[in-house]
């Protein structure tokens, strides 16, 4: 019964035509994304023969990305999805297929670090599949909470499919292949994703004399206090996921499992999955304020748990069932957080301000793999595991601190119908 409620709820969202087919076409340019950084991994270690190289060359695509990525963003809210994705998607291509090139003619170093650079800030198609949910459900604020929702558990199923896939795709057939296949799917799925144009939402109209005056006073969503809390906070989130990840690697490579960090890491992308489709069934009562401070809240609690596992040196299916609860506690934060944004900024940067937040993320990525693997390297297996909790206690420090700027976000949703019990 759960599951046909489930199945029902969410069945609900794509009775608008076009939803399904943007849906579909956006999938498959996330599903490229979280299948770079070990397709290029791979690649490197296994053609140079050097991890720290791509170590750094991932960390120079990560950088240009976090900058590129809300520019990217600015224009689409300027000229449209289409008009914007459709050049980048090709112009990536050129990059990627240069250091495939340099790759395989033993190129310099530093024409690696150019390529990976260059092509590092590919269109942010889940904020655009975001900003059509919240376009085509503009009046039904409960209806946008089971799309966010449902874009979270998207987020989640890619991160779990995406590195499997390119690791069986570089183990199998060569080291290029997971590159290859994430740059066609990436191509490929933002032009089909521009192509859906009757869900694409219009360019706010704007009065003549407001025009360039307009441009002036919303320069960047970063004026907004709301958003600058949001960045701060996703950047803390950020450090709880990369420092997770290299912590649990090191942590099974102690053991004697290494291969089973897959599986660890699964489990906390499984957990965020499930709660995020759960979470869209609450019929959403509170301001979104207090939901994102509940959230952090409840994050920095869960994250305790391995943090007690790791130092406690448990085995691998203790620690697998409190990385499955520790992800339950992110998909509620990250929902209610991506909510925010679209109530804190007005429709004209709603891409920008998502890629942005979405920024803050992958440099909180960045930061938290680099400091786990300096822990990982000089401290005892499962110390890292304070890394993800300190920023998940710093994430809630940080909400707490702009909590006024959260809770002026909105007015409390209309308790319309949805399924379920109240949150």
């Amino acid at each position: 019964m759960p599951s046909r409620a489930l199945f029902a709820s969410y069945r609900r969202l794509f009775t608008t035509p076009g939803a399904a087919a943007f849906t579909l076409t956006g999938l498959l340019g996330r599903l490229a994304l979280s299948m770079n950084g070990v397709s290029l991994v791979v690649l490197l270690a296994e053609r140079r023969g050097s991890y720290a190289l791509a170590g750094t060359v991932s960390a120079a695509g990560l950088v240009t990305g976090a900058i590129g990525m809300p520019l990217l963003g600015r224009l689409v809210d300027r000229h449209g999805q289409a008009r914007v994705a459709v050049p980048a998607a090709l112009y990536n291509a050129v990059p990627l297929t240069l250091l495939l090139l340099c790759v395989r003619l033993g190129a310099p170093d530093w024409t690696l670090y150019a390529c990976w650079a260059a092509g590092a800030a590919a269109p942010n198609l889940g904020g655009m599949a975001r900003s059509r949910w919240a376009h085509l459900y503009r009046d039904d604020p409960a209806a946008r909470h089971l799309a966010n929702s449902f874009e979270q558990a998207l987020d989640e199923l890619c991160f779990m499919a995406g590195p499997v896939l390119a690791m069986l795709l570089c183990t199998t057939l060569a080291p290029e292949a997971g590159l290859l296949t994430a740059g066609a799917l990436g191509t490929a799925g933002a032009l089909l994703f521009a192509a859906q144009r009757r869900t694409e939402p219009p360019l706010p109209v704007r009065a003549e004399g407001e025009r360039a005056e307009g441009e002036r006073a919303h320069g960047s969503p970063l004026r907004v206090p709301g958003l600058r809390v949001l960045v701060l906070t996703f950047l803390a989130t950020g450090v709880v996921f990369g420092a997770t990840e290299i912590t649990t690697v090191a942590y099974a490579d102690a053991l004697g499992h290494k291969p089973a960090a897959g599986l660890l890491l699964g489990l906390v992308a499984a957990g965020s999955c499930v709660a995020g489709l759960l979470f869209g069934l609450l019929t959403p009562r509170r301001a979104p304020g207090t939901r994102f401070l509940l959230g952090a809240a409840a994050m920095a609690g869960v994250l305790l748990l391995p943090l007690a596992a790791g130092l406690g040196g448990v085995g691998l299916v203790p620690l697998g069932a409190v990385l499955f609860a520790a992800g339950t506690a992110t998909a509620p934060t990250m929902v209610t957080g991506m909510t925010l944004v679209q109530e804190l900024l007005p429709q004209r940067q709603f891409n920008e301000g998502m890629a942005v937040a979405v920024s803050g993320i992958v440099v909180g990525i960045s930061a938290g793999a680099a400091l786990a693997g300096t822990v990982a390297e000089h401290a005892a297996p499962g110390t890292g595991y304070v890394l993800p909790a300190g920023a998940a206690a710093l994430a809630l420090l940080v909400a707490l601190a702009g909590r006024r700027h959260l809770l002026a976000a909105g007015a409390p949703e209309n308790p319309a119908r949805v399924v379920s019990p109240s949150l």
